[in-house]
């Protein structure tokens, strides 16, 4: 079976699609590398708060984070989805610096 649905025709010389895939190609890897950052700059956080004693997690800050950022969202992401995303993000780089 081809890897095209028989109702999606093949992309290979549509050059909107062409034009289209490059583009979210290229906010992909703008997102690769914010995410990267926000690693790096929590990494940097975490070592302090271990240095100097304080609690890791700061629920009010992450709280205040979304808050924030929906206030500032002007869509067309949802609220619930932009909820979703940075909570989903937060838990990520929460892995990666735990490794659980």
């Amino acid at each position: 079976m081809s890897a095209h649905s028989s109702q999606e025709p093949a992309a290979g010389g549509d050059q909107t699609v062409s034009e289209l895939r490059a583009q979210i190609t290229a906010v992909d890897r703008e997102l690769l590398a914010a995410v990267n950052r926000r690693l790096q700059l929590v990494a940097r956080l975490h070592q302090h708060k271990v240095a100097v004693g304080l609690p890791l997690r700061d629920p009010e800050r992450e709280s205040s984070l979304l808050a924030e950022l929906a206030e500032r969202n002007p869509g067309p992401l949802s609220g619930g989805g932009l909820t979703a995303f940075f909570e989903h993000l937060i838990e990520l780089i929460r892995r990666e610096l735990h490794g659980d």
